[in-house]
């Protein structure tokens, strides 16, 4: 599974409450991680483009960013 976001969503309740005011942000996250984890690997079939040619360093910025921030909030859940 590559989107969370829903599982999030059904589960928010099962979560502290402090996590579970994140999970709309969580979930817009995962799907938009999800929506580009394929071409980011693979390039863009339709166009031929590989991978390298339909992102920069922005986008790379971007994604750690979004990463990192669902990192810190899972990790503040103490599970181990």
């Amino acid at each position: 599974m590559h989107d969370v976001g829903p599982l999030l969503r059904q589960t928010v309740e099962r979560f502290p409450k402090n996590f579970g005011e994140m999970v709309p942000r969580l979930a817009s996250i995962s799907r938009s991680l999800r929506a580009e984890r394929e071409i980011s690997f693979y390039g863009d079939p339709a166009s031929g483009l590989p991978p390298e040619a339909l992102y920069g360093e922005e986008d790379a910025a971007e994604a750690i960013g979004k990463a990192t921030l669902v990192l810190e909030a899972c990790s503040k859940l103490g599970l181990p």
